[in-house]
């Protein structure tokens, strides 16, 4: 069993940054691969980015290449998504997942344990 908590989340405004964090507790955090989603108003919560179990592989979803930064430190057992010139689409509520696999998906069904989420809003 894994234990996510999110934190991080808040209002910013068009072209700014924020930096997510989810903190695992449980079982052996460094064998889980990482994913971050998003969940906005009357939509499908749908795939950001994830991370593999040692950093050396990740993976983004289209409309956030180039802005948005995955990592994870597993001496902390911390995953971070560093989100840069965000924008109102960006608006969503984030949510942490924890995926007992090698691999980096981008499927909600591959991932077993999920946070309650941060609610990141961005301001036009």
């Amino acid at each position: 069993q894994v234990q996510l908590v999110e934190s991080g989340g808040g209002l910013v405004q068009a072209g700014g940054s924020l930096r997510l964090s989810c903190a695992a507790s449980g079982r052996t955090f460094s064998s889980y691969a990482m994913g971050w989603f998003r969940q906005a108003p009357g939509k499908e919560r749908e795939f950001v980015a994830a991370i593999s179990w040692l950093g050396g592989s990740t993976k983004y979803a289209d409309s956030v290449k180039g802005r948005f930064t995955i990592s994870r430190d597993n001496a902390k057992n911390t995953v971070y998504l560093q989100m840069n010139s965000l924008k109102p689409e960006d608006t969503a509520v984030y949510y942490c997942a924890a995926a007992d696999s090698p691999f980096v998906g981008s499927e909600l069904g591959e991932y077993e344990y999920w946070g309650q989420g941060t609610q990141v809003t961005v301001s036009s």
